[in-house]
């Protein structure tokens, strides 16, 4: 028999709204006996039904929404429903041969993330609740998706906050973390091990795609840029010349390697430089590219930092867009959840203003469609991206 909590009158409006989480000051009691990570029934003050999911008492997000569906048992069918269901969208939206599977919240897996890189598959789980159906998880990929080796990345803080350990390993038999993956054209090695995330940032497939068209014949300058993946789309689109740069010796010696894996090693080069420091100094200098792409790392990870995070964001536009000849382009991006679109759109504006500069814009797009945002869970929205023309 479940354990049944009880909400305050007037709380669970967001769950009904789709929100799959519920709070420590929601629940006004419960009825029953429960052990942290155990399924259990969540109920509004008029008793009605609204949901079952995993508990754990030491995090604020006391109860995650597994199932609205009170006849529904948390076990192998359910996991095996919810891939099925996962895996059916993401062949109808996007190229499935490297890309995410799982998107926690949005795929109603809550703490659960899983990317699929060629055949091996690299998973995250950040709750305790799901930390308890790992082996199940494994067997299903093995089994059902053609895993040849699954990778455990769960080397994340945030299960510090649910009690747990961080975890990263191998969770079949041992295998070449080094994986090539191919995406639009561009060939990757992807360190699956020691990488960031999971190995690679596959939520910016769509945007890279989507560079493109404007970079063909072009002089490009690619900030922040990791492990290469958009100063080799450009290469790859036939730009005249591409520089990337990031403040890690590693990533432009990685990003130097996957140049050399798509014999663009001749137009697409990659120098360590803080973009903070560089751009002032070659703004000074007089340099300037046809096409400016700031691809930062999240300025803010809680709403605490909003401001100095506002702060950075205007600061390194401001000179990305004195980088940009005119009639140029600049494509700029957040990966925060917390800076919200509204917020980036006016910080834009305001360092198109200070660099004395009018941007018309291209296009704006949000996060690959392998991540869908669901709505009634704003956490799943967390990636804006831009393209403008600068004037």
């Amino acid at each position: 028999m479940s354990c049944k909590f009880y909400l305050y009158s007037g709380k669970g409006k967001n769950l009904k709204e789709g929100h799959p989480w519920v709070y420590t000051d929601e629940i006004d009691g419960y009825d029953g006996e429960y052990t942290n990570g155990d399924i259990v029934e969540v109920y509004s003050a008029k008793e009605e039904f609204l949901g079952k999911g995993y508990i754990n008492d030491a995090s604020k997000m006391t109860i995650r929404i597994m199932t609205r569906d009170i006849n529904e048992e948390i076990n192998i069918d359910f996991f095996r429903k919810r891939f099925r269901e996962a895996w059916s969208y993401r062949q109808d939206v996007i190229d499935t041969s490297s890309c995410r599977f799982i998107f926690g919240e949005a795929d109603f897996l809550p703490g659960l993330t899983i990317d699929k890189y060629e055949d091996y598959y690299v998973i995250q789980i950040s709750t305790l609740g799901m930390d308890r159906y790992r082996e199940l998880i494994v067997k299903l990929l093995v089994e059902e998706y053609g895993a040849k080796g699954v990778y455990e990345r769960s080397d994340i803080g945030t299960r510090e906050l649910e009690g747990l350990e961080q975890r990263k390993g191998f969770l079949t038999e041992p295998f070449d973390t080094n994986v090539i993956i191919t995406e639009n054209g561009v060939k990757y090695l992807v360190d699956l091990a020691e990488g960031q995330k999971t190995g690679f940032f596959l939520d910016q497939k769509e945007n890279r795609k989507a560079i493109h068209k404007i970079c063909k014949d072009k002089t490009v300058l690619d900030c922040f840029t990791h492990t290469g993946s958009f100063a080799l789309n450009a290469g790859i689109a036939g730009a005249k010349s591409v520089l990337g740069v990031d403040v890690s010796q590693h990533a432009v010696d990685w990003a130097t390697k996957n140049a050399e894996l798509n014999n663009l090693q001749d137009t697409v080069k990659f120098e360590k430089h803080n973009a903070f420091d560089v751009l002032p100094l070659w703004a000074r200098e007089g340099r300037e590219f046809d096409v400016v792409i700031l691809d930062p790392p999240a300025f803010t990870k809680s709403r605490d930092t909003i401001m100095g995070a506002k702060r950075g964001y205007k600061e390194i536009n401001l000179r990305g867009i004195k980088m940009v000849k005119k009639g140029g382009y600049l494509i700029t991006c957040s990966c925060s959840h917390y800076m919200k679109e509204d917020l980036l759109r006016q910080t834009i504006a305001a360092a198109a203003k200070d660099a004395k500069r009018q941007l018309r814009q291209v296009e704006f797009r949000t996060q690959s469609s392998d991540h869908p945002i669901l709505w009634g869970s704003d956490e799943s929205y967390y990636l804006k991206f831009f393209i403008f023309q600068v004037i």
